[in-house]
């Protein structure tokens, strides 16, 4: 089993920035895939980013170039920077664990096996 806790979320205005963590404990060993999804309301959960085992990451096209995945391994914690924020960003952000070793279906929920509770992340225009 593995455990994830989400942190981060707040309220922030168009533009500014957030960082949120995932902090993970258990088998996290066995984890391939981390990635962030969000899920907002009436809609499907999606994928953000990920990033695998070997580091390499993968973002959705909407927000590449402002925002970034990264882990700290000694730590267990995947982190999400997310700048220049929109609108359109506002979701309660979750952090996913995959075992399926999968690179192009790493922002695909169907891959991953272990979920966080979620954060809210809402940006004002």
């Amino acid at each position: 089993q593995v455990r994830l806790v989400e942190s981060g979320g707040t309220s922030v205005e168009a533009g500014g920035s957030l960082i949120l963590s995932c902090a993970a404990s258990g088998y996290t060993s066995w984890i391939y895939n981390w990635g962030w999804f969000r899920q907002a309301p009436g809609k499907e959960r999606e994928g953000v980013a990920s990033i695998n085992q070997d580091g390499t990451t993968r973002y959705r096209d909407s927000v590449k170039g402002r925002f970034t995945i990264s882990r700290d391994n000694a730590k267990d914690i995947v982190f999400l920077q997310m700048n220049s924020l929109k609108s359109e960003d506002t979701a309660p952000y979750y952090c996913g664990a995959g075992q399926i070793r999968s690179f192009y279906g790493s922002l695909d929920t169907g891959n991953y096996n272990y979920w966080g509770q979620g954060t809210q992340v809402t940006v004002s225009s």
